[in-house]
């Protein structure tokens, strides 16, 4: 075996275990040692071109690099923006069209993917390719971003003073050691093998599946979670509906919340402040769940100040970061084949900040379109506060 074939064997040993830095290095000193026609030798024996190993010559008599790196700064090939600065112009006209660009610009009103950015920006004399496009955007500043839901919409004008209000009368209640809930109906679910958002560990191969079909079956329905979240105990309490989200189920929730876990860590008081939305089934233009809360009140012998959120603002209600949030992470990527799966899911939701949650199942039926007559609402025995009457009311008890 001739010198050349040894040298030949040793490269094709060595070149998987080096990175390019080394294997130009190497070459370089292996050519610097074999003397006259060794670069042409280490060329033909590792594949390195001659003038790389030329280039990798000069480098061995120079400083040493930095150990993380490759090449000296600014080696390597120039940027197309660098060469041509003049395509970042024309690719921000294309990305924001509004602001920077003509209205009417091609892309206004496509999906600004990279490729039609890409095929946009080579008819107008730009040859790039998709990655280099997605390259030059982040070198813009610019990231895949989703819509933010931050614009409310027209607001109450009473709405930041309401806020307050409910704040102060939350803050009151806890100092006595009274009972403070934020109530609401969590999102509907399909009960069945549906998808459900998110992602679980499991053998890569082997998702958990699904029907391919979101068409939910009559016979199972969905389930209706009702929350009760104790702002002083830190405690969730979920009614697990299948028939539908009316005013007597919401204020049955209550109750059933109350009997199980309410009255036990409460016991003697007289008082109980529920925090709820404007809307839905505990909204405060609802005459049946008036009616319900009176019922609730001459049961409990509680005095029931309710404090609805102004419209538009349910995402501001506590139950809905600190519950319903850890409910939704909890089961993500499972599906809810019944309604135990959803009951027992829900009851094993648990934070590091102490959350406990029980959960329950609620098979009875609540009829919709129940009328409240006129007669029916004047037993109420409501008190209005005097800031917004309509949002913030007491109802007492009939101890008589």
């Amino acid at each position: 075996m001739d010198a050349a074939e040894l040298l030949h064997n040793k490269w094709d040993m060595l070149m998987p275990h080096l990175d390019e830095r080394q294997r130009r290095l190497l070459a370089a000193a292996e050519a610097s040692v074999l003397g006259y026609g060794g670069v042409s030798l280490v060329a033909e024996a590792s594949g390195i071109s001659r003038a790389t190993i030329h280039k990798a010559l000069q480098e061995l008599e120079g400083p040493p690099l930095p150990p993380h790196r490759i090449r000296r700064p600014g080696a390597g090939r120039k940027t197309i923006y660098a060469q041509d600065p003049t395509i970042l112009q024309a690719l921000e006209q294309l990305i924001d069209p509004l602001t920077r660009g003509d209205p009417m610009a091609p892309l206004r009103w496509t999906c600004k993917s990279t490729r039609q950015l890409a095929e946009t920006l080579d008819r107008q004399g730009y040859a790039v390719t998709p990655p280099t496009v997605a390259e030059m955007l982040r070198h813009l500043d610019y990231s895949l971003q989703a819509n933010a839901k931050t614009i409310e919409g027209k607001q109450h004008p009473d709405r930041d003073a309401q806020f307050q209000y409910i704040n102060r009368l939350s803050k009151r209640y806890l100092r006595q050691h009274l009972p403070a809930i934020s109530v609401d109906t969590k999102k509907k679910e399909l009960v069945g093998r549906y998808r459900n958002g998110g992602n679980e560990w499991q053998l890569k191969g082997e998702p958990e599946t699904v029907q391919t079909h979101d068409f939910p079956d009559p016979k199972v329905g969905k389930a209706i979670p009702y929350g009760v979240y104790d702002i002083g105990q830190n405690q969730g309490w979920v009614n697990v509906g299948c028939d539908h989200d009316t005013a007597s189920f919401a204020v049955e929730s209550i109750r059933r919340w109350w009997r199980c876990m309410g009255r036990k860590s409460y016991p003697e008081v007289e008082r109980l402040l529920i925090c709820a939305d404007a809307g839905g089934s505990n909204g405060y233009r609802l005459r049946l769940w008036k009616v319900e809360l009176q019922g609730l009140a001459d049961e409990t012998g509680l005095e029931i100040t309710v404090c609805h959120f102004p419209p538009g603002t349910s995402k501001w209600n506590k139950i809905e970061h600190r519950l319903f949030s850890h409910i939704t992470m909890n089961w993500r990527g499972r599906p809810l084949v019944s309604h135990e799966i959803v009951v027992n899911l829900i009851g094993s939701t648990k934070t590091r900040t102490g959350l406990k949650v029980k959960a329950k199942l609620d098979t009875h039926e609540y009829p919709l379109r129940i009328r409240v007559s006129d007669e029916e609402l004047s037993k109420v025995r409501i008190k209005t506060h005097k800031f917004h009457g309509d949002w913030n009311y007491t109802i007492m008890p009939d101890n008589e």
